[in-house]
């Protein structure tokens, strides 16, 4: 009989396995699960009880397995804490955008870079994107960068545009393109973050000592909610992967880490040129003490549906010009993806519009087709506006998906609004027939673009409920089990964990969340408004643990 170093009692136990089991009472030693029973307190005899075991009365709260997001940009979002925030709400026009910078204008040194975030050119009263010349009214002396909601799109100043060397005779680079006035003047707007580089390449860094005391902070926000393995959806630079691998190897993020590794990285010409997935993932697993792992080679085939640079197959509803751009000539995406399958990679390639979708898995299976793998779960990210027979050529491909389901309540409305129109809005994020095709598919935050919360997300694909408090597309609601399963055992299996995480079942690591109420048995409406009490990792309580109740 072997001794529990922890044991939870009076539970209702949420074990998320096949068979949807439930359960009373849950054992762990050296931080694996030894022992479920039916019964609120094990049998007699069952399991060892000592001086030393910490024994948790949960006296009725659910415990479940601890959720994964597997896709979201922590990092960045760390990074983002002392940025202007330029967000509606609260502001609600551009003069309030003004202002929020022209604060920080007063506490910064003329020439410095003030940076910001979050605008929402569709929730402004002014329904524009500001520009250039409004910036320079709020920051003449200053370069200024303020970053779209979408993360996609952002607003420079004269003074930015200047200093990286962007004017009207700057061609458009493959992949994105400049804002211009009618007499082809740049009006500051950058459409994708290859418009962007020019900018991003000369804005200040910080330290990497900066950086890992800030992802340590913002990992706090994430163990609240509940989180125990979580997914950096791009690593841009050997500084950025080395911040992660610090702060998991000094245990600064507790968390079980997955890293997507962006593709510039892999290339011909980067710095993890000739890497193979094994042997990457070997030595980022070595450098941060097992803690992070090689997720993925990240690619972008489009943009932002709602910065009209997702690639659709028909145009955009109020802007029937428009298609939105794919990011790389097919020839040469399929290319590289064949290259970086051949490596051993699994390929996460974000993909919102349908056209681009579709791109995507043309190049899967010219990738496939040259070199089979059965078990090679490449995905895309975000699957926005997915198509039937984009979903029917996923299942048969055995590409996953990873769905941002936080966008119906968004951007539902302007989806059907301004965007897609009814018809096609009324599918985004299509998980009922993901269910269908029987796809591994699983949920996500997209973190900073929405707020991190696993049960705001679940919330979510259960309800589809919009801002304005609309049904958008009911038939694509799913089962609330199914959506607490797409951010455990399916997250899970989606990054090849399946064996040892994502459900409660003997021999899988001890990693919970306990919520004040059970999801499953709850009004599904108010399944976002539920309350993570405590989260353990390995067994050991790393959120909450003075609310418990111990003895």
């Amino acid at each position: 009989m072997k001794n529990a170093t922890l044991l939870f009692k009076n539970a209702n136990v949420l074990t998320l396995d096949k068979q949807n089991t439930r359960a009373g009472s849950v054992a762990v030693a050296e931080g694996e699960i030894i022992g479920i029973w039916q019964e609120s307190e094990p049998p007699k005899n069952a399991v060892g009880i000592t001086d030393q075991t910490d024994v948790i009365d949960l006296n009725g709260d659910t415990l479940i397995p601890g959720f994964i997001d597997t896709h979201n940009h922590i990092l960045m979002y760390a990074l983002m804490k002392d940025m202007a925030d330029c967000s509606t709400p609260p502001n609600k026009t551009i003069e309030d955008i003004l202002d929020v910078v022209g604060q920080k204008v007063q506490e910064t040194p003329a020439g410095e870079w003030i940076q910001g975030y979050g605008y929402d050119d569709t929730l402004l009263e002014d329904q524009r994107h500001p520009t250039q010349t409004d910036l320079d009214k709020a920051a003449p002396n200053h370069p200024v960068l303020i970053k779209h909601i979408s993360g996609h799109l952002a607003v420079a100043n004269s003074y930015a545009l200047k200093l990286a060397g962007l004017d009207a005779d700057t061609p458009d680079p493959q992949g994105g393109h400049y804002g211009r006035e009618e007499n082809g003047q740049l009006n500051g707007v950058l459409y994708e973050h290859e418009a962007m580089a020019a900018i991003n390449n000369l804005l200040p860094q910080k330290s990497e000592k900066k950086m890992i005391e800030l992802l340590s902070e913002t990992s706090n926000e994430y163990l609240a909610q509940g989180i125990t393995t979580n997914s950096d959806a791009a690593v841009y630079s050997l500084k950025h992967l080395n911040v992660h691998l610090e702060a998991a190897r000094h245990s600064l993020n507790p968390m079980r880490t997955q890293l997507m590794i962006k593709d510039a990285l892999l290339r011909d010409d980067g710095p993890l040129a000739g890497y193979t997935h094994a042997a990457l993932d070997e030595e980022i697993r070595h450098r941060s003490n097992g803690l992070a792992r090689l997720d993925s080679a990240k690619m972008f085939q489009d943009g932002s549906i709602q910065g009209l640079t997702g690639a659709l197959r028909k145009p955009y509803y109020q802007n029937p010009e428009l298609y939105g751009d794919l990011i790389h000539k097919q020839d040469v995406f399929q290319e590289e993806v064949l290259d970086l399958h051949q490596r051993g990679f699994r390929v996460t390639t974000h993909g919102n519009g349908d056209r681009a979708i579709g791109s995507i898995l043309d190049a899967y299976e010219y990738a496939l087709n040259k070199s089979p793998n059965e078990d090679h779960r490449h995905r895309i990210e975000h699957v926005q506006s997915a198509v039937p027979e984009d979903l029917a050529r996923m299942e048969a491909l055995r590409v996953a998906g990873s769905f941002f389901i936080n966008h119906v309540y968004y951007w539902g409305d302007r989806h059907e609004q301004i965007f897609l129109g009814p018809e096609r809005a009324r599918r985004i994020s299509p998980l009922k027939e993901a269910v269908d095709h029987h796809l591994l598919f699983t949920i996500h935050s997209d973190c900073p673009i929405t707020p991190i919360s696993p049960l705001f997300s679940v919330w979510a694909a259960a309800n589809r409920i919009t801002r304005e408090g609309k049904v958008l597309g009911p038939e694509q609601r799913i089962e609330v089990i199914t959506a607490l399963k797409s951010m455990t055992i399916y997250a899970a299996d989606l990054i090849f964990q399946g064996n040892r995480l994502g459900s409660i079942e003997k021999g899988k690591r001890a990693d919970f969340a306990i919520l004040s109420e059970d999801p499953v048995s709850a009004d599904p409406e108010r399944i976002k408004d539920i309350t993570v009490k405590s989260t353990f990792i390995d067994g050991e309580p790393v959120y909450g643990q003075s609310e418990l109740v111990t003895s």
